[in-house]
């Protein structure tokens, strides 16, 4: 029966590691270190994803004009538009 390895290694090599990792750090290190570390992979994921939307956005560029316009509308606060009521005119036929 095989059990499904991480990275190749057993749950045996897996606790060993651990282990030294925790003599090294220190068990009040390990959380530091495992936020820096989730820091560090959510920058990553960032930057990977900015250099997409930079790569997807050279190849169909939007026009400059459009581009203005678009630019335009989102600074300017919405204007509201009021409608006068229309008068209906009675008729009187006799």
């Amino acid at each position: 029966m095989e059990v499904n390895n991480m990275f190749g290694l057993g749950p045996m090599e897996l606790v060993i590691i651990f282990l030294i990792i925790l003599l090294v750090f220190g068990a009040k290190r390990i959380p530091e270190i495992a936020q820096g570390l989730g820091k560090g992979i959510n920058e990553f994921k960032k930057a990977a994803r900015e250099v997409t939307d930079e790569f997807e956005t050279s190849k169909n560029p939007t026009p400059p004009a459009t581009t203005h316009v678009r630019n335009e509308l989102k600074s300017r606060p919405a204007q509201q538009t009021t409608q006068q009521p229309v008068e209906k005119k009675e008729t009187h036929e006799g």
